[in-house]
């Protein structure tokens, strides 16, 4: 049975094979972890669908187009085996002149390979390792089946490099510079790993291809907090709290429902529009941008959404998401508000027609029946493509999205 590089993301066009998790010819099972894959969303695991012995047809580092077969699983043994997913040249499988001396081919001992040497671990461990400096050999997982994870490794283990010639020669050239480029000091050249290339190509399409305006207004959030307070105070030890991105994920979905083309996307000069409401939000994870989406939220109550949405933003920082928790995705939201940032502008997601941008929440004084008095005060900004949404269709949404945060009583 073949296997193909398998579309893990709605978006997903082609895929990076990071690691094989099994070796050539080895029995596979059902359900077995077979090979780490990179999308243009997220590192994933791909789970082996068939049984047998498995056959690798491409190396690691390679990237394939969705659809192309990488691997096969069937009968038998493999006449090649690879050594660490790598594939074989053809010269390879010559067969040299027999040597008496020489073992036979499985007792041939196995190269030192040093950190190539598998080990069960999440993406992120594998990153924050490599640039910690840090041995996972010697790191004790308790992740599922003992994979590493995040919380597994330190942070205060530090990387020292060495200064080598090619540093050296940088350094030379850099005193060699003209003076415009001697005042900056030295130059790091910081390579994109593959993810964030895909998301700056898509990012990039999406400010090129959608005409995207924004339209910003500011809500008065003294009665969410007024709320929120409430709830913490009734809830028991342990329990999952709604923040205000939840509120705002639950009023956006509230107001999705009455705004079917604002829960739609436009393809190929025509409208699509989405019968379920699934709203993403944007979490930081390693550099990168991960999206995970909370499905029929216009159907789950404000404790559903809170408990939902904490499990899957611990997900994508222990890189243990899975691509079902990332498809779907029919509106979007980020959130900059916890870093203090007032308001700003979001880039809408190929494939939405927008994007919701909410800044912090700060007490500000406001006019109310002729006396200044402090309130909560909330900026947000709408992005909308203009191929879909138009000026009075985002208004309205916004405004609707207003009056639900607004009198969160009708969010429950």
């Amino acid at each position: 049975m073949d296997i193909v590089m398998p579309r893990l993301t709605d978006s997903m066009e082609e895929g990076t094979i990071l690691a094989w998790l099994k070796q050539d010819g080895d029995s596979v099972a059902i359900g077995d972890e077979l090979v780490e894959i990179e999308t243009d969303k997220a590192s994933m695991v791909y789970e082996a669908d068939a049984e047998g012995v498995l056959k690798i047809l491409v190396g690691e580092d390679e990237t394939r187009p969705i659809g192309e077969t990488i691997a096969t699983v069937g009968e038998g043994s493999s006449e090649t085996p690879s050594q660490n997913g790598k594939v074989p040249d053809e010269e390879a499988s010559v067969e040299e002149p027999e040597v008496a001396d020489k073992p036979a081919p499985e007792t041939v001992p196995e190269p030192d390979s040093g950190n190539d040497v598998r080990v069960k671990a999440s993406p992120l461990a594998k990153r924050i390792a490599a640039d910690e400096g840090i041995d996972l050999k010697s790191v004790h997982g308790s992740g599922p089946n003992g994979r590493i994870v995040k919380a597994d490794l330190t942070k205060t283990a530090t990387r020292t490099e060495p200064v080598t010639a090619a540093s050296a020669e940088a350094g030379a050239a850099a005193a060699k510079a003209g003076p415009s480029e001697a005042k900056k000091g030295e130059v790091e050249t910081v390579e994109l790993t593959r993810l964030q290339q895909l998301i700056s190509r898509r990012m990039s399409e999406s400010k090129a291809t959608a005409p995207h305006f924004y339209l910003r207004t500011e809500i008065d959030m003294t009665r969410a907090v007024e709320v929120r307070t409430a709830f913490k105070e009734a809830a028991a030890k342990g329990e999952s709290v709604p923040s205000f991105n939840d509120m705002v994920v639950k009023a956006t979905a509230m107001a999705l429902r009455h705004h079917p083309r604002a829960n739609g996307t436009y393809r190929d000069g025509r409208v699509e529009l989405y019968s379920r409401i699934n709203v993403g939000f944007a979490v930081a994870a390693d550099d990168s941008l991960v999206v995970p989406t909370i499905g029929d939220a216009d159907q789950k109550d404000l404790r559903e959404i809170a408990v939902e949405s904490r499990r899957l933003a611990e997900r994508v920082r222990s890189g243990e998401i899975t691509p079902p928790e990332l498809a779907g995705g029919t509106f979007s939201i980020s959130n900059l508000g916890m870093f203090g940032v007032r308001g700003f502008d979001a880039v809408i997601n190929p494939g939405q027609a927008g994007i919701l941008a909410i800044g912090e929440i700060a007490e500000r004084p406001v006019v109310r029946g002729g006396k200044i008095v402090p309130a909560h005060l909330m900026e947000i900004s709408l992005s909308c493509d203009h191929r879909i949404l138009y000026g009075a269709d985002g208004a309205e949404f916004l405004a609707e999205i207003k009056s639900n945060l607004e009198e969160p009583g009708l969010l429950a």
